[in-house]
């Protein structure tokens, strides 16, 4: 079974000024997380520990249809 994943995700300034949301589907927290790094700008790797905590919190959806993994959407300020 897979997830939908809404994630705050801090970013520093300059990066962003305030953070970001990521919605991803995922089939645990672990992925999640993979996915975010995959596709998040380098530069915030410091945040990483935040991020696993913000996964661990995040609101999750259960999906009735098969979905591929996959980042649907952010959107960092």
């Amino acid at each position: 079974m897979k997830f939908l994943y809404i994630v705050d995700h801090f970013a520093p300034f300059p990066i962003s000024e305030y953070g970001g949301v990521w919605n991803v589907i995922a089939e645990n927290d672990d992925e999640c997380f993979d996915l975010i790094s995959e596709h998040d700008n380098e530069d915030n790797v410091e945040s990483y520990g935040r991020l696993r905590e913000n996964i661990m919190k995040s609101n999750k959806f259960a999906l009735h249809d098969e979905e591929e993994s996959r980042v649907v959407d952010s959107f960092l300020t």
